[in-house]
C-alpha cells in the first residue's frame, strides 16, 4: 500500500465548516445535466415548428376572410401541441425519477469519517475513496493508493488501464478497473474535464436512426414539391374565378392538406410514451430514441454472472490437493481468510470466501495485489506465512510444475466445470510476489468451488429469443466449460459447443465473425475481445445489444448498438448504457424488446397514413392547377376526412401491440406505399368530381360531396388495409370511423356545418363504389408487387 507523503491530516478530508464554504463560494459538483428537455424546451419543440408556422398561417388567412368552419384545422393544430407537450412532460417526470435513482453516488471521508452522498454534492478538495468500479466523477489528484488502474477509454478512446501513483492527475469520467484508493477533488462541477467534453452531447438528443433521419428526409422531399404545387394551385383558384372567399378557401384546403402535420408529433409520442411504458417496468432509458435500437436487435450478447445467473455467490467447498510427496499441508482456510481480510474492496468471489471465515488472527500482510479482470487473478503475501495467488485456474496452472498436485487439479476442474461450478484456484509462491506479473513456480494447494444460482426466469427469456428470431450469444470471462454447462441449462442453442475465447482470432474480424456466427458460447473472453465481438457481429450486418454489469463490460457496452446495464452493477457500466435495468431483473428485457418493436412498426404504419393523405392532396392540387378548376374540396372537408381515417385511429394504432421486427429500408418502404395509395386515392377523387360537376359552377358544392364520400371510401380502405391483423378492436376502430361519417353525411347539422350538400342515392352509391374500386385496385397491386406493410405481430418479417 502506498500513501500520500507529507501532511497526513490530508487524508481526513473536509470538515463540516468548509464543505459550507466551498458551497457558498459556488465550488459544487451540481451542474445542469438534465436527462431530458426542460418543460420550456418541451413547449417550444411542440409549438414552434415549420409545419404550425405553415399551418398556423393558413389559419390566420382562413380566419381572415370570415369562414371560421374552414379553420377547424386550427383546433386540430392546437390539441395536436397539447398532446405532444403533456405526453413528452409525463415521460420527462417518469425518466427524470429514475434518473434519481440510478444517479451517481460517490464515497467521501468528511470530518475524518467515509460517507457516500450523490456526486453532485460533491465540493472542491474533497477527500474521495475509491474502490473497483467507481465513476470518478470529478478531477482530482491521487492521495491514496493500492494497485490502482484506471480506465480512461471513455475519454482517451486508448483502452489499456492506466497505473496511477501518489501525485498522479485522475479525470472525471473515467473509472477504477483496479485496486483502491483516495483522491482530492481538483476540478469540480463545470471545471471538469468530462463535462466540458460531452457537456452538448449529453443534453437531450435523439441518436441517429433510420427512422428519424427517413422522416427528415420525407418533409424535406414534400417541402421542396409543396412550393411549386402551392404556386399552381393558388394560381388555378384565381383564375378559375370562383370569387375571393372560394379562391382562399381552395387554396388553404390544398395546402393544409399536404402538410403531414402529425407524423412528427406521433413519432415523438411513440418514444415518449414508449419510455413511459419502460419506467412503469423499472426500465431507465437514457436516450429515448434508443428505443428504435430495441426494434432492430437481431443478435443479444450476455454476460453469464447477473444475467443468466442471479450474481451473487456462496461458497460451496474448498477441496485440497494432495501435493507431491514431502509438500506440507497448510491451513487453507486461515489463507482464504486472510486473503479476503487483506483486500478491502473484494471481487464478487472473494466476498463470498469473506463470508464464510473470520478473520484469522496473527496474519499480518506484508503486499498485495489486488484482483483485476485484465490478469484474472489476486494475490497477497504474509509475514511467517508466504505469498499464495487465487484466481483462474488455467491461469495460474501455467505455471504449476509438473507433478500429482497439477494433475489432480486438472482433473477435478473438469468435473466441476462439466457441471457449470465456478472454481478458483488456491497456489502458494515460493518465491514470493513479484509485482504484476506471475512468478515462475506456483504450487497448486486448493480448489475453490462457488455456487452460482440461476435465475429462475433465464429459460423462458432465452426461449422468448429464440421465438423471435434473435440470437443468443453467452459471452463471458469464466472457463468455456463452466459457461457452456450454465448456458446449457437455459437453453441457449448450441451451449454443447462453447469456444475458448483464448483460441480466437486477434486480428482478423471477419474470421472472428465466421466463429461467432457458429458458436453460441465463449469463455474467457477479455475486455478487448467482448468489444471485438461487438464489432465483428456488426461487420455482418447485425444490430446488436450487449447487457452487463461490470467494468470489464463498459468498453462493449458503448460500441454496441444497445447497451443495458443492471442497475446494481457498476457506475462505470451504468453511465455508458442506454438502458439501466434499476430491478436488476433480466426477464424485463423481453419487453423491452418489445417495446421498441412496437414503437417502431407503428411509427412506420402512422407514417403510411400520414404520407398517402400528403400525396392525394398533393395530386389533386396538380390536377386542379392544370385545369384551372376550382378545387374539389373545403378545409373543413379535409378536417373531416384526415380526422375520421389519419387522426383518431392514428393515435390508436400509433400506441398499440405490435412485435414485428424492424427492417431496414424504412424511407423506401413508405414511399412505396404512399405514392401509389394517394396517386390513386387522387385519380379516382378528381375523376368523380369532374363527372358530378358535369362542366357547371351551379352544382359545385354537390359535387365537392361526391369528392368526399369517393376519397373517404378510399382513405378508409387504407386504413383498414394498414391495421392488419383486423382483431375486434382493429376492425372495431376501422368500423366506428365509418359510422361516424355516415352520422356526419345524415345529420343536418353535420350537413351544414361541413358544408355537405347530399346528391341522389344513385351517385352516393356510384361515388361508394368507385372508392370501393380504387381500394381493391390498391390492395390487389399490394399484393402483386409485395410492397404492402406486413401486419402487425409478424417477427419474422424480412
Amino acid at each position: 500500500m502506498t500513501a500520500v507523503a507529507g501532511d497526513p491530516t490530508r487524508l481526513e478530508g473536509l470538515t463540516a465548516a468548509e464543505v459550507a464554504e466551498r458551497r457558498a463560494a459556488g465550488l459544487t459538483n451540481d451542474v445542469p445535466d438534465p436527462t431530458s428537455r426542460t418543460v420550456a424546451q418541451i413547449v417550444r419543440a411542440n409549438v414552434f415548428t415549420p409545419f404550425n408556422f405553415l399551418l398556423g398561417s393558413l389559419l390566420v388567412v382562413i380566419l381572415a376572410v370570415g369562414q371560421f368552419r374552414d379553420g377547424l384545422f386550427g383546433i386540430v393544430l392546437v390539441l395536436n401541441a397539447l398532446i405532444g407537450i403533456v405526453q413528452e412532460v409525463r415521460a420527462k417526470r417518469s425518466l427524470d425519477r429514475l434518473a434519481v435513482l440510478n444517479a451517481p453516488r460517490s464515497r467521501v471521508r468528511r470530518d475524518g469519517e467515509v460517507i457516500e452522498i450523490p456526486s453532485k454534492d460533491l465540493v472542491a478538495d474533497d477527500l474521495i475513496v475509491l474502490q473497483l468500479g467507481d465513476q470518478i466523477a470529478v478531477d482530482g489528484e491521487v492521495l491514496l493508493e493500492t494497485g490502482l488502474e484506471i480506465d480512461e477509454s471513455l475519454l482517451t478512446g486508448e483502452a489499456d488501464p492506466v497505473d496511477k501513483g501518489i501525485g498522479d492527475g485522475v479525470m472525471s469520467g473515467s473509472f477504477v478497473v483496479a485496486g483502491s484508493g483516495s483522491i482530492r477533488a481538483t476540478n469540480v462541477g463545470s471545471e471538469a474535464y468530462a463535462f466540458k467534453l460531452s457537456s452538448e452531447a449529453r443534453r437531450f438528443s435523439l441518436v441517429k436512426s433510420e427512422l428519424r433521419s427517413g422522416i427528415d428526409r420525407i418533409i424535406k422531399m414534400l417541402s421542396w414539391l409543396m412550393a411549386p404545387t402551392a404556386v399552381l394551385l393558388v394560381t388555378a383558384q384565381i383564375a378559375a374565378d370562383v370569387g375571393v372567399v372560394a379562391a382562399v378557401q381552395g387554396s388553404v384546403a390544398g395546402l393544409g392538406a399536404m402538410v403531414p402535420e402529425g407524423l412528427i408529433l406521433l413519432t415523438s409520442i411513440a418514444f415518449a410514451v414508449g419510455a413511459t411504458r419502460l419506467a412503469g417496468k423499472k426500465v431507465l432509458t437514457q436516450e429515448l430514441a434508443a428505443i428504435e435500437g430495441l426494434a432492430r436487435v437481431d443478435v443479444i450478447c450476455l454476460d453469464k454472472t447477473g444475467t443468466l445467473t442471479e450474481g451473487a455467490l456462496t461458497l460451496a467447498t474448498v477441496e485440497h490437493l494432495s501435493g507431491d510427496s514431502g509438500s506440507t499441508q497448510p491451513d487453507t482456510g486461515a489463507v482464504l481468510a486472510a486473503m479476503g481480510a487483506a483486500d478491502d474492496h473484494p471481487n464478487p468471489s472473494l466476498a463470498a470466501i469473506v463470508a464464510a471465515y473470520d478473520r484469522p488472527p496473527g496474519w499480518t500482510i506484508d503486499d498485495l495485489v489486488p484482483f483485476s479482470s485484465a490478469r484474472k487473478w489476486s494475490a497477497a503475501a504474509f509475514t511467517d506465512h508466504g505469498a499464495w495467488f487465487l484466481g483462474a485456474p488455467d491461469i495460474l496452472l501455467t505455471r504449476a510444475p509438473d507433478g500429482h498436485a497439477a494433475n489432480e487439479a486438472s482433473e477435478r476442474l473438469e468435473h466441476y466445470a462439466s457441471r457449470g461450478r465456478r472454481v478458483l484456484l488456491l497456489t502458494q509462491a515460493p518465491g514470493g510476489l513479484t509485482g504484476e506479473q506471475l512468478p515462475a513456480v506456483l504450487e497448486p494447494t486448493a480448489l475453490v468451488v462457488l455456487d452460482e444460482q440461476l435465475r429462475e426466469s433465464a429459460p423462458a427469456t432465452i426461449a422468448y429469443f429464440g421465438e423471435q428470431g434473435v440470437a443468443v450469444k453467452v459471452i463471458s470471462g469464466d472457463s468455456p466449460i463452466t459457461v457452456g454447462a450454465v448456458a446449457e441449462r437455459v437453453g441457449v442453442p448450441g451451449a454443447h459447443e462453447p469456444v475458448d475465447a483464448r483460441d480466437l482470432p486477434d486480428d482478423d474480424q471477419e474470421a472472428l465473425a465466421e466463429i461467432l456466427e457458429s458458436h453460441s458460447v465463449f469463455g474467457r473472453v477479455t475486455p478487448q475481445q467482448k468489444r471485438a465481438m461487438v464489432h465483428a457481429l456488426q461487420s455482418r450486418g447485425h444490430t446488436v445489444a450487449m447487457t452487463g454489469d461490470g467494468v470489464n463490460d463498459t468498453l462493449a457496452l458503448k460500441d454496441a448498438d444497445i447497451g443495458v446495464a443492471m442497475g446494481s452493477g457498476s457506475a462505470a457500466a451504468r453511465a455508458v448504457a442506454r438502458f439501466v435495468l434499476l430491478a436488476n431483473d433480466f426477464s424485463v428485457f423481453p419487453s423491452v424488446v418489445a417495446e421498441g418493436r412496437r414503437v417502431i412498426a407503428n411509427v412506420e404504419r402512422v407514417a403510411n397514413l400520414f404520407l398517402t393523405k400528403s400525396f392525394y392532396a398533393m395530386s389533386l392540387a396538380l390536377a386542379t392547377g392544370v385545369g384551372q378548376l376550382p378545387f374539389p374540396f373545403l378545409p373543413r372537408h379535409f378536417t373531416i376526412i384526415s380526422t375520421l381515417t389519419i387522426g383518431i385511429p392514428g393515435f390508436f394504432l400509433a400506441l398499440a401491440p405490435n412485435s414485428r421486427l424492424a427492417r431496414p429500408g424504412f424511407l423506401g418502404r413508405v414511399l412505396r406505399f404512399a405514392i401509389p395509395a394517394g396517386v390513386v386515392a387522387a385519380i379516382a377523387t378528381f375523376a368523380a368530381y369532374l363527372v358530378a360537376r358535369d362542366g357547371s359552377d351551379d352544382d359545385l358544392a354537390e359535387a365537392r360531396t361526391v369528392a368526399v364520400i369517393v376519397l373517404f371510401v378510399v382513405a378508409l380502405w387504407v386504413l383498414g388495409f394498414l391495421s392488419r391483423p383486423l382483431t375486434s378492436w382493429r376492425g372495431g376502430l376501422v368500423v366506428a370511423m365509418g359510422l361516424l361519417f355516415v352520422v356526419a353525411l345524415a345529420v343536418p347539422f353535420s350537413q351544414d356545418f361541413f358544408a355537405l350538400v347530399l346528391p341522389d342515392a344513385m351517385t352516393i352509391a356510384a361515388a361508394v363504389g368507385i372508392g370501393a374500386i380504387a381500394g381493391g385496385l390498391l390492395q390487389i397491386g399490394w399484393h402483386l408487387s409485395g410492397w404492402a406493410p406486413p401486419p402487425a405481430n409478424a417477427p419474422h418479417d424480412v
